[in-house]
């Protein structure tokens, strides 16, 4: 009983001890302003899920403030504000806002956020199916979708299959600025994934060349390996009378390709974009790219890549035995 008492004292006064160990370099009570132009209960569940690690303000439970679990705590707000910092809303343009809202909203759809760790010890920070469909609700009316007339849909469909069939091809298309290729063959490619942007009412589709699959069929994706190639094709989404939605316009293909030495510098990734029918570059300058450096920046410890991999066939095949 006497060896169980001292121990008991000696783990009291380690704890004790440990309290004077505190994670610095965090301001954990500037008051972060509510979004502006957004309906207040988008603002009330955005406040009360997101903001204790992505904006300024803080509200830390008392056990958020004992060592060792400050340190962990602090770690998810220094890399939560990183990613993402909402009191820094109203510094961004009105197109900036709706992407934080489609990637706030993916990011919960798909259990990331809140992180699983940090909404077991705080469950307020969990959002019901209830406040989901309120923030699905309303990033659907950032880019309400119109229903395509007959001569749209026919358009749309004829430029589509000529995309499809390969008719749709270019003598010669110019590299990015910063000297980028365009790669014609990609649509031969196997289709990796899709996403639904609603937020300003595009769909895309990313395809991956035979590096990228192998890479998900060996789950050897963080960092993916020199030699990846993605080809992101963006569409106008165009809404039928029947509420189906399908490929409208084509808008544009963006490349990231892979090779950490020769691309050291824009964060081991080429970057190029071609818009329209004429496939033109995207950028007035070679260093264009900080733009998609950037733009990836919140996906940095995955390699800045956003695409999530579908299932291949021949992964649900090895499934399915």
């Amino acid at each position: 009983m006497k060896n169980k008492n001292k121990l008991l004292l000696i783990l009291l006064a380690v704890f004790i001890g440990l309290q004077f160990f505190r994670p610095k370099g965090i301001d954990h009570g500037t008051k972060a302003p509510d979004l502006a132009n957004v309906p207040k209960q988008v603002n009330a569940i955005l406040r009360s899920s997101c903001f204790d690690c992505h904006s300024s303000e803080v509200n830390l439970r008392w056990y958020d403030k004992i060592t060792p679990a400050n340190f962990l705590v602090a770690s998810h707000i220094r890399d939560g504000r990183k990613a993402l910092d909402f009191s820094k809303w109203a510094s961004w343009p009105k197109a900036q806002q709706n992407t934080i809202i489609y990637y706030s909203i993916n990011k919960i759809l798909s259990g990331e956020m809140p992180i699983p760790s940090y909404a077991a010890v705080h469950s307020y920070a969990k959002l019901n199916q209830s406040e989901i469909n309120i923030l699905k609700n309303y990033a659907l009316t950032l880019s309400p979708r119109k229903i395509a007339d007959s001569a749209q849909i026919s358009s749309a469909e004829k430029q589509y299959n000529e995309w499809i069939n390969g008719t749709l091809k270019h003598s010669s298309v110019k590299p990015s600025p910063n000297g980028l290729p365009y790669i014609p063959d990609y649509r031969n490619w196997k289709a990796i994934s899709t996403t639904d942007r609603f937020d300003n009412g595009t769909m895309r589709i990313i395809f991956g060349n035979e590096i990228a699959v192998k890479a998900i069929q060996e789950k050897q994706t963080n960092p993916w390996p020199d030699g990846t190639v993605f080809a992101k094709t963006a569409w106008k989404q165009q809404m039928k009378k029947d509420g189906s939605i399908g490929a409208g316009e084509f808008l544009q293909v963006e490349f990231m390709v892979k090779d950490a030495k020769k691309y050291a510098e824009t964060k081991g990734w080429g970057w190029g974009r071609w818009k329209g029918n004429d496939l033109k570059p995207y950028g007035e300058s070679t260093d264009f790219d900080k733009e998609c450096i950037e733009c990836h920046k919140p996906m940095e410890n995955q390699d800045h890549v956003f695409t999530s991999p579908l299932y291949l066939i021949s992964q649900l095949k090895k499934i399915q035995k």
